[in-house]
């Protein structure tokens, strides 16, 4: 096999040196898929995005916290998001985004992002990491005790303070506190 050739390897589809461009193209053509099945749908619109996010976010969550994406990427993915969101709502594509990426404290529906999917994810990937004492373990702590020193932090409740004032979010509890 060439190294640059794509296979399928426990769900994910990338090449042998770790190119994983084919996998977050068949993530991007799902939510594609997913968005177009609820364009012109009889169903009513909080029903029509229970259906998107949980078809097209769970693909998205499957490889979320694997590979690396870019802004751009992300950006792309929650664009065909949003795309999807006006579908369930019935509104033209041209409506601004603003009342799907708020939250709902500020007037928005707080509708499942990419980012807010990812941000998630790698932090229960990181505490699946935690729960065991092995090399995983030391390698999440040294990654954190290095973000602490760059984020000038003392803990890492202080990180996710950081993070909710950010997004305007609450993350979920990891590490089982500090």
């Amino acid at each position: 096999m060439n190294l640059n050739d794509a296979c399928r390897f426990l769900g994910y589809v990338g090449t042998s040196n770790g190119d994983m461009r084919a996998s977050k193209e068949v993530v991007r053509q799902k939510i594609i898929a997913a968005r177009d099945l609820i364009k012109c749908h009889p169903l009513t619109p909080d029903l029509a995005t229970e259906l998107f996010t949980s078809t097209s976010m769970g693909v998205f969550r499957f490889s979320a916290a694997l590979m690396g994406w870019s802004e751009s990427e992300l950006n792309d993915v929650q664009r065909l998001c949003v795309q999807a969101h006006n579908n369930a709502w019935h509104l033209p594509q041209s409506t601004a985004s603003a009342l799907f990426i708020f939250p709902k404290t500020h007037a928005g529906k707080e509708s499942t992002l990419p980012m807010a999917v990812l941000t998630q994810e790698l932090l229960l990937h990181a505490e699946r990491c935690m729960g065991h004492e092995d090399v995983s373990k030391k390698i999440m702590l040294a990654g954190l005790n290095r973000t602490l020193d760059e984020w000038l932090r003392d803990s890492f409740a202080e990180l996710i303070e950081e993070m909710e004032r950010e997004s305007g979010t609450t993350q979920p509890e990891t590490f089982g506190g500090d």
